[in-house]
């Protein structure tokens, strides 16, 4: 499912339109050994569509994601993206981690540099390509810095550069912005609003926000159960561009108030849940 533009009292919403998506997941299982992750997952996402993914600790939110990226084997089912079957990682899908993955030797430049280097661009191609990345994260002028020179929110927007250095057409994000303090977490979020307006894609963002979901998604997919599967899938009507009056608006609090109630009993259920 990918989406259109409809203007809305002035503003632009997404509206879906059927075309070929961008991922497909069908039946899509996993388990380690005796215990089964995720079973019977479905779910497609457009070529310009944010996919956000919630559920209770220990549902399978990032093992799903990593299936997806081809890091992980699935053992039920199957994924694509465009018209590859996924069974390792592919070009053309990046992913950024929570906790920053950054070298800690690498300036800032060399740290965005690096995807593009391993995917064999050529010296020119970086210096050209890197700083326009830099700048489109808002850290230009730091170029120089290491990592532990910067702030956490400075450092997911290095992590940030580095994936869309490589230009993907899926972009995979697993809680990127849970490691940083919430007011430096609203302003990623705008943030990478603001990116994907400039240059958007196909995103699946998981994440234990459900306000963070709601505010980045165009739906939310909503993970129950042991072994989990999809409980529910939330149409975020929302109009975009998405800015800080959105988190005002009686909407917002209607669909946060619906993924909240559907996930409740199950998040309570979680956390007196013992690890085996």
């Amino acid at each position: 499912m990918t989406h259109q533009a409809v203007t809305r009292g002035g503003q632009t919403s997404l509206a879906p339109q059927h075309a070929t998506p961008r991922i497909r997941v069908k039946g899509l299982g996993k388990r380690y050994g005796a215990l089964e992750v995720f079973r019977n997952i479905d779910f497609e996402v457009g070529e310009r569509e944010i996919l956000a993914v919630v559920g209770p600790s220990g549902c399978g939110k990032t093992t799903l994601l990593r299936c997806v990226d081809g890091l992980l084997p699935h053992d039920a089912g199957e994924i694509w993206v465009g018209s590859e079957r996924i069974s390792e990682p592919i070009a053309g899908v990046a992913m950024v981690f929570q906790h920053f993955g950054l070298f800690p030797w690498k300036t800032v430049f060399e740290n965005v540099a690096y995807g593009l280097r391993m995917a064999g661009a050529s010296r020119s191609e970086i210096e050209r390509k890197v700083p326009d990345f830099i700048k489109m994260v808002g850290l230009a002028g730091f170029e120089q810095a290491y990592p532990y020179q910067m702030s956490g929110g400075m450092q997911q927007r290095c992590g940030l550069a580095r994936a869309l250095a490589l230009e993907p057409s899926v972009l995979l994000m697993d809680e990127p912005f849970a490691a940083v303090d919430a007011q430096t977490r609203e302003i990623l979020q705008f943030e990478l609003l603001r990116i994907w307006e400039q240059r958007p894609t196909a995103m699946i963002f998981v994440t234990h926000s459900i306000e963070e979901a709601v505010l980045l998604g165009h739906r939310v997919i909503v993970l129950k159960g042991r072994p989990s599967t999809i409980h529910e899938t939330i149409t975020i009507d929302l109009p975009h561009p998405r800015t800080r009056a959105t988190l005002r608006e009686p909407r917002f609090a209607e669909l946060r108030e619906r993924v909240w109630s559907t996930l409740m009993h199950e998040a309570r259920e979680a956390e007196f849940q013992l690890e085996r």
